[in-house]
């Protein structure tokens, strides 16, 4: 083998290697990471977890549902971020400095973002709550519709006149269910 092929060879060896190794390993936390997520959701939105008349499992399975997007969308980000930070780390770039400074501008974000934060709080409390869910029919603001879909952040409502409506769950304060009466 010449020299040149030898060279070629170690380098792929090395760096292109370990971070492809990063890649796969990446891919398969988030599709593990995913199918475990999607399955303890199932069980949970199978069991009968509130027993009695006031069991209500379409609820219980729309909750279900919401809590497993929000856990599969942290597990996907989370997971991408740690595996381009290594990507970065075996290309040689010094991590140091860009975590320091992400700790000072999450510091800044953080200040510019209190509303995002009262919509995620907001949001968190509206689903373990169980205030409303999709499907349900509700009096929010000046809007009277479905609910479409429940995030942590946003609301939307599928207003009476056709109109979807975008609603941050930290705008909320007072909020009527056609759907929960007794």
């Amino acid at each position: 083998m010449n020299e040149n092929m030898r060279n070629f060879l170690d380098w792929v060896a090395g760096t292109p290697l370990r971070v492809l190794t990063i890649l796969v390993a990446a891919a398969l936390v988030q599709s593990f990471g995913s199918r475990a997520i999607a399955r303890a959701m199932a069980k949970l939105a199978a069991a009968d977890l509130v027993p009695g008349p006031r069991n209500i499992v379409s609820r219980q399975k729309e909750r279900a549902t919401t809590l497993g997007g929000v856990l599969t969308a942290t597990l996907k980000s989370a997971t991408w971020i740690i595996a381009l930070a290594m990507a970065l780390g075996e290309f040689g770039f010094d991590l140091g400095p860009l975590i320091a400074s992400a700790g000072i501008v999450g510091v800044a974000v953080g200040l510019g973002a209190q509303t995002l934060v009262r919509d995620i709080l907001s949001g968190i409390f509206m689903l373990i709550e169980d205030q409303y869910g999709v499907g349900d029919r509700v009096d929010v603001l000046t809007i009277s519709g479905v609910v479409e879909r429940v995030g942590l952040r946003i609301t939307t409502v599928r207003a009476d006149n056709g109109t979807l409506w975008y609603i941050r769950n930290g705008e909320i304060l007072v909020i009527g269910n056609a759907s929960q009466k007794s």
